[in-house]
């Protein structure tokens, strides 16, 4: 058997991966059904094409695919962004997040958020009262907080004592091009590939206006079918930017941004209004870069090979487009607060801001979202503010000087910044336990959106899927036990970030009169998808940086993993007569887990197909990676690995950017009260 490749993510993606103007649905943000036959465990292969897609940030299921489950009858779809999925083809991420935007939205307004800001206050000493920030850069102007250097120190932020812990910013991000855009009549055919590239023509700071058309050339749908694509020589000088847009069109367009060695460096999907892409890029170096122009595909959007036209991956969205190019110095706007280790920071973009990203005091991006408002994922009991154009969290891993950088279309843009201290540190009570419930029966999935109170089956049933006998249930349970507390205790100490750690790992054989306690936060291990009627391995409830909501649930359902060998999510397809069962077993189960419980203390998806094991990997692809599998390929033998909580990229297709640290996001989630 192959290992699949790990591959480091070479691509920078730098406008958003959500253009649908934030539309609002009428389907809530838990609940959306699946197709007719969403219980098939075994997902299908990914493609090459596929897998570049989602390097890219560009999802693999059709943008129609959340309408069209809405519909249907079936096990439930679940929340992509709370679940570990075995099968990205059916995961349209655009639909998702349309539905959190609205649901965001409802959050903002509502009484638990208000309520919860009031308890987060209590270990906050900060002033309560927001402060206006305006901008210091005159209107019209740019240059001076455009770089990290350069940031505006807004130091009256923070959460200690004589500090305000709410801050309004206001600014302006200026049109700084000054020249006309001119008119670049429409490139022939075949313009496909790098080396056959339609001449821009612009030289310095300038910029033209376009009109192209997709699917005219030789490879669209009346040529042979692999697919057209429109490519775009740009020649940018030392200090200048790329800004590409084709807001001018219904197509539903993709853009992708190569260098001269083929490498492409820069990527957006529906970054633009409705289903029309943005893409904004400074180079580290001046050279000529090449624009693509692609039509959505969920089979890969790119080319295989961007020196050879007839690469692509099957005919693709097709229509006219309208294209500006501009190659121009750009307003960047950065503000710096300071922080200490364990804030909790959660920011909002308003009005003409699209985009947040935070960098450590060493420069490095922390997180960065586009056009994307994940707060409804938030514990009812998080401060953390949502519902503008785009939101972020972020838990600080040390003391220093940050530096928020605020993308935004032309105008006018307010943010809000917030930070509060950890959940617990906002709790008196006792600390807080983790119940690991391995005996099925009655549990409420409408949690997770699914269809109200099943009944599932024990853990103990699906032992012998895995050539285990049940007279081991009992050593198992503990086995997976004790994987569990290494990751979510034992590992994150030894990381050190937090002195004060405190947390409790226990399970339903050996304390069931924790069960339903305060203070204790459950994951369901057992049951099946046709049992719990939601199409998923795992599935968190919240995602809550900070850890506020103590009480929150979690399900690891093993249909899927105890499968017959073939499929990549099974366990079984990594066992052998060379395998330790019983290790390999509780190895897998437990980081299963360990990743559900990592979700509700605050961590996102990680990059499955990254260089990085993280125990947050995103499903759908590289399960072997969360499972702890070793070069060998095989289970339970010395070469498996130790998977644990670290820094990683978030998975691109969520639309954040950045190097997630989740050793830190779970270390700060058990602080002492």
């Amino acid at each position: 058997m192959t290992h699949p490749s790990r591959r480091r993510r070479l691509i920078a993606p730098l406008a958003g991966a959500l253009g649908l103007a934030l539309a609002a649905l009428a389907v809530p943000a838990s609940t959306l059904a699946a197709d007719p036959s969403p219980g098939s465990a075994a997902a299908p292969d990914l493609t090459p094409g596929q897998r570049t897609a989602l390097e890219a940030g560009f999802q693999v299921a059709p943008k129609t695919l959340a309408a069209r489950q809405a519909k249907a009858a079936g096990a439930v779809v679940p929340n992509p962004f709370l679940a570990e999925v075995p099968d990205l083809t059916k995961v349209d991420y655009a639909g998702w997040k349309q539905r959190l935007a609205t649901a965001g939205a409802t959050r903002q307004s509502s009484a638990s958020l208000r309520s919860a800001r009031q308890q987060a206050a209590t270990a906050t000493p900060a002033a309560q009262a927001a402060v206006v920030w305006d901008e210091q850069e005159p209107d019209g102007t740019g240059g001076s907080n455009d770089t990290l250097e350069t940031a505006e120190r807004i130091t009256t932020f923070g959460t200690g004592a004589k500090k305000n812990n709410v801050v309004r910013i206001l600014g302006e991000r200026a049109d700084l091009f000054t020249g006309t855009p001119a008119a670049l009549a429409p490139v022939a055919e075949d313009n496909g590939a790098i080396p056959l590239a339609g001449d821009t023509g612009l030289e310095g700071e300038a910029a033209v206006t376009t009109t192209g058309t997709l699917g005219d050339g030789p490879h669209g749908s009346e040529g042979d079918g692999s697919g057209d694509f429109d490519f775009y020589a740009v020649d940018v000088a030392a200090g200048l930017s790329i800004v590409a847009d084709t807001s001018a069109t219904t197509t539903d367009t993709v853009l992708a941004l190569y260098d001269g060695a083929g490498e492409l460096v820069a990527a957006d999907d529906d970054g633009g209004a409705g289903y029309a892409s943005l893409l904004s890029f400074t180079p580290e170096t001046a050279g000529t870069y090449y624009l693509m122009v692609g039509g959505f595909n969920f089979f890969g959007p790119l080319p295989n090979d961007p020196f050879d036209s007839g690469s692509g991956n099957g005919v693709g969205e097709e229509g006219d487009y309208g294209l500006s190019i501009a190659a121009t110095t750009v307003d960047s706007d950065k503000y710096a607060v300071r922080l200490k280790p364990g804030d909790v920071v959660g920011a909002v973009a308003e009005k003409a801001a699209s985009g947040l990203t935070v960098h450590r005091p060493d420069g490095s991006v922390a997180v960065g979202s586009e056009l994307l408002d994940a707060s409804a994922l938030y514990a009812p009991e998080s401060p953390l503010p949502g519902g503008g154009n785009t939101t972020l969290a972020y838990v600080a891993e040390e003391a220093g000087w940050y530096v928020l950088d605020v993308g935004a279309t032309l105008g006018d843009y307010q943010v809000r910044l917030e930070a509060y201290r950890p959940g617990a540190e906002t709790d008196p009570k006792q600390k807080q336990t983790v119940y690991l419930d391995f005996e099925g029966g009655r549990v409420n999935t409408g949690l997770w959106g699914g269809p109200g109170v099943r009944e599932l089956s024990p853990f103990s049933a699906f032992l012998g899927k895995w050539g285990l006998t049940r007279a081991r249930e009992d050593a198992m349970i503990t086995k997976i036990t004790r994987e569990v507390r290494d990751n979510l205790r034992d590992e994150v100490a030894e990381g050190g970030l937090n002195p004060n750690l405190q947390v409790r790992v226990v399970n339903s054989r050996n304390h069931p009169e924790v069960a339903g306690k305060e203070n204790v936060s459950r994951v369901v291990v057992g049951g099946t998808i046709a049992e719990s009627g939601i199409s998923t391995i795992g599935i968190a409830q919240y995602i809550d940086p900070g850890n506020y909501g103590h009480e929150d649930t979690a399900l690891v359902l093993l249909d899927v993993l105890s499968d017959p060998a073939g499929d990549d999510a099974s366990l079984n397809t990594y066992l052998t007569s060379a395998s330790d069962r019983e290790a390999f077993v509780a190895q897998a189960v437990g980081n299963v887990t360990a990743h559900e419980v990592g979700h509700m203390v605050g961590s996102y998806h990680t990059d499955n197909l990254s260089e990085t094991v993280n125990i947050m990997d995103s499903g759908g692809a590289g399960f072997d990676n969360l499972f702890g599998v070793g070069p060998d390929g095989i289970g339970g033998t010395a070469d498996d690995l130790d998977v644990h909580f670290t820094e990683d990229t978030y998975t691109p297709a969520e639309g954040f950017t950045g190097l997630e640290d989740t050793l830190n996001v779970t270390a700060w989630a058990y602080p002492s009260p």
